[in-house]
């Protein structure tokens, strides 16, 4: 008899779920647990209306409760399915969202260790690597009077380039490797082309004391731009002729 009501209660929750009614949906899923904690799918389904309540970027103790509590949810599926890529990927977007960047990069790497061929998952490793490298810079700049010129800070003070190059060198070199193995599984990524172009602009940092380095940098950052444009033009050109392109 409680089984019946458990599933009730799921199919209930699915409902409310796919209406965006998250609030009821998680009450319902809680209450079918209560029923029967071995129905299978209700617990992926609390932890994703949880997450569906996570507010991206909002620091406020009850924020960071209910995407503890989506965390904590994911983890116990994930103890049961060791190898579930939809809840390591949910898991590294709730760190994303709460902006703990580490421990989204340490989700997508786990994602990528069952499935190396995940774009998604290698881009935004990458795209973590240059938001965090070029805050770096940022850092470094600002309190000297400077702004980023993109072009590797070369008239900056030669002991802010060195720390520059101390903070990003291994973040620059992982973030390139990241984001072409998205493009390895995925050759018309526009986005990742972007940021290759962007983390090309941070080596050049990282290269200011070796001009011919530095050159090759900005060149590549140039032949990305074209290529991620080009790439964008032709991606549009065949969605606009109802034909997605490969994403494989």
């Amino acid at each position: 008899m409680k089984t019946l009501q458990a599933r009730d209660e799921l199919n209930k929750g699915v409902n409310a779920f796919r209406k965006a009614h998250y609030d009821e949906a998680i009450a319902r899923f809680q209450k079918s647990m209560e029923l029967d904690p071995d129905l299978p799918m209700v617990k992926p389904y609390l932890a994703t209306a949880l997450a569906q309540l996570v507010v991206p970027g909002v620091d406020t103790p009850e924020n960071e409760k209910t995407a503890q509590r989506a965390i904590d949810v994911f983890l116990e599926v994930l103890s049961e399915k060791p190898h579930d890529v939809n809840s390591m990927k949910q898991v590294a977007g709730i760190y994303y969202s709460l902006k703990r960047l580490e421990d989204a990069k340490a989700w997508q790497i786990k994602v990528l260790a069952e499935d190396p061929k995940d774009a998604e998952a290698a881009y935004t490793i990458g795209a973590i690597d240059w938001d965090e490298a070029n805050q770096n810079v940022l850092a470094m700049l600002t309190p000297v009077g400077m702004k980023d010129d993109g072009e590797g800070n070369v008239s900056a003070p030669r002991w802010v380039l060195e720390t520059i190059e101390a903070q990003n060198a291994a973040r620059v070199e992982e973030g390139l490797k990241y984001l072409l193995q998205a493009l390895d599984s995925r050759p018309n990524y526009d986005d990742a082309m972007v940021y290759v172009n962007l983390m090309f602009r941070r080596k050049a940092d990282v290269d200011s004391d070796n001009e011919a380095a530095r050159e090759e940098d900005m060149a590549k950052a140039s032949e990305w731009t074209t290529k991620a444009m080009d790439t964008r033009k032709a991606n549009e050109q065949a969605e606009n002729a109802g034909h997605r392109p490969a994403t494989h």
